[in-house]
């Protein structure tokens, strides 16, 4: 696999070098969601973060692995007792230009900067909602007392309270870029839609919901393996429309270059039954696709003080058994998502990241005979006395919430289907007012502990990302001390134990780990893809 790579990279250089592209060089896609703000303090979703990551840089960046490469950072060193991290910085690296400088010329990148840019993450006022990020970081400690120290322009270094293993994953994330103080403090807000970065793309005009155009960084510090100045690209047009139906016609007629995920607007269309490219576009349309950090899920509100869990029978331990093996994940796969997405066999965490083992830890297996067991043992035999369940989503999952609601029936447990929009939806299932809700969580980085952490009790909602309340005391002790070891294998192998408590509770239902799916022009080249689904576009560039 390793190999693969190399041969791509460097077909990839090779056919982008030289200058030589003068059929087309702007790349076209549509956000049907929109985009709220360009703040990268404000980078909470991948609508944001996928143009947010074209603007801007932080210390450290992923590559197509998710392993942790150097960026503004050129290297970096960590104390033994992983609590003290310092990064050394490039001196080439420059802001784009903008009339918040000086004479309107872009200024280098000091350590100064981060302190600046990483502090404002946690400032109240700002009220990122990126603050999270830095629970491990020492504020009594640093220069500034804040944690974030700039030894001198080139030196910045980080104290942490207590090791955290996945700390340089959560440099890369977008709420860690490094942005401009001057050019903020003369916008104000007017950053969101003004935004000056170091990335590869800089800004060049944005008419909210129907065009945002960025444009190539001239100055940008990065090259490829010839030496040639990154990106190829001269431009990147985003379109607004919202209407799914439209987007593909526009795709399809070659004013789109990509498409992504799975909808059921165009999925019976471009692929088979088997999750495979149809024949019929072969030669014209590529199709990317590999295992995404996302696992969905039906999640439980497990915390009888809630008014929407109290005398849910849900709150039950073998009722939740019985769901988990009452319904078929491998034909829910096979009919509603056209085998895209794998279904969850193992535990809450993902394909996709080392500690992922479906050997390790044994998943849900479909089996009505046991969930009928199950529910003799929980008092309603046959379903007989259950009270009906209320499971909550959105339009997009109704298919598969109804599905599910029908596989149920068969085994005696009785589902009644809520559809709320997205908003009120979000809105009821952080203020814990959802029996039962259809989830999903995306890796914000990549490590397990970001998936495990959804099941530390000190993590409830509405603060924190434990929406259903569970609360073990055991999983608690060891995720604390999971969190102290240093040593990746050991690590991963206490994530393992985690991931079993979660299944032997059935705090959830874990329904399939998701797939990138892309699909792009057969003449576009570079693009790639990786298991976060992040848009990487310095690289991407048109055949001659």
């Amino acid at each position: 696999m390793r190999t693969a790579w190399i041969v791509l990279t460097f077909a990839l250089f090779h056919s982008c070098s030289g200058g030589g592209q003068s059929r087309k060089n702007i790349f076209r896609y549509n956000e049907s969601k929109g985009i709220p703000t360009l703040d990268p303090a404000f980078a909470r979703n991948q609508t944001i973060i996928w143009p947010v990551n074209q603007l801007f840089n932080g210390l450290v960046q992923l590559d197509e692995k998710l392993h942790v490469k150097p960026c503004i950072a050129r290297t970096w060193e960590i104390d033994k007792a992983g609590t003290r991290y310092t990064f050394y910085l490039r001196r080439d690296v420059f802001f784009h230009d903008h009339h918040g400088f000086a004479e309107g010329q872009g200024r280098a990148v000091t350590a100064a900067d981060f302190v600046y840019s990483l502090n404002r993450i946690i400032d109240p006022q700002v009220a990122s909602p990126g603050a999270w990020i830095f629970h491990s970081v020492d504020r009594q400690a640093g220069a500034g007392k804040n944690g974030f120290e700039a030894v001198n322009d080139t030196i910045l270094r980080i104290h942490l309270t207590r090791p955290f293993p996945a700390f340089l994953g959560i440099l890369s994330m977008p709420y860690c870029h490094v942005v401009p103080h001057e050019v903020i403090e003369k916008l104000g807000t007017d950053f969101r839609k003004e935004p000056v970065g170091t990335g590869p793309f800089r800004f060049k005009y944005w008419r909210e919901d129907e065009k945002l155009v960025l444009v190539r960084n001239d100055k940008y510090f990065e090259r490829d393996m010839s030496g040639e100045r990154l990106p190829y690209l001269d431009a990147i047009n985003i379109s607004f429309t919202r209407d799914k139906q439209s987007e593909f016609m526009e795709f399809m007629m070659g004013r789109l270059d990509f498409l992504s995920g799975l909808h059921p607007v165009y999925k019976d269309e471009l692929i088979t039954r088997g999750g495979k490219l149809n024949p019929a576009y072969s030669g014209k349309i590529k199709m990317i696709t590999e295992p995404y950090l996302n696992t969905e899920y039906l999640g439980f509100l497990l915390d009888p003080e809630q008014e929407a869990a109290q005398n849910s029978p849900v709150l039950i331990r073998e009722v939740r058994q019985a769901i988990n093996v009452g319904f078929d994940r491998q034909k829910m796969m096979r009919y509603l998502r056209n085998n895209i997405g794998r279904p969850a066999g193992a535990g809450f965490i993902p394909e996709g990241l080392p500690s992922y083992s479906a050997g390790a830890v044994k998943g849900f297996r479909y089996d009505p005979d046991r969930a009928r067991e199950l529910l003799v043992k929980a008092g309603y035999p046959n379903g007989a006395g259950l009270p009906s369940i209320t499971l909550t989503t959105t339009s997009d999952y109704q298919d598969l919430c109804e599905y599910i609601q029908h596989e149920l029936y068969e085994v005696g447990i009785r589902l009644n289907i809520e559809v709320n929009t997205g908003a009120s939806f979000r809105n009821r299932m952080a203020n814990s007012r959802l029996e039962f809700f259809r989830g999903s969580w995306i890796a914000d980085y990549p490590d397990a502990e970001n998936y495990l952490s959804l099941f530390y009790s000190r993590n409830f909602s509405p603060t924190g990302p434990n929406y259903t309340h569970f609360r073990h005391p055991e999983y608690d002790r060891l995720f604390e001390e999971t969190m102290m070891i240093l040593d990746d294998s050991t690590r991963y192998a206490k994530y393992q134990e985690l991931d079993r408590i979660i299944i032997q509770e059935a705090a959830v239902v874990p329904l399939y780990y998701d797939q990138v799916v892309r699909f792009i022009p057969e003449s576009l080249s570079g693009l790639g893809s990786n298991p976060m689904n992040l848009l990487h576009l310095k690289y991407a560039c048109w055949a001659d």
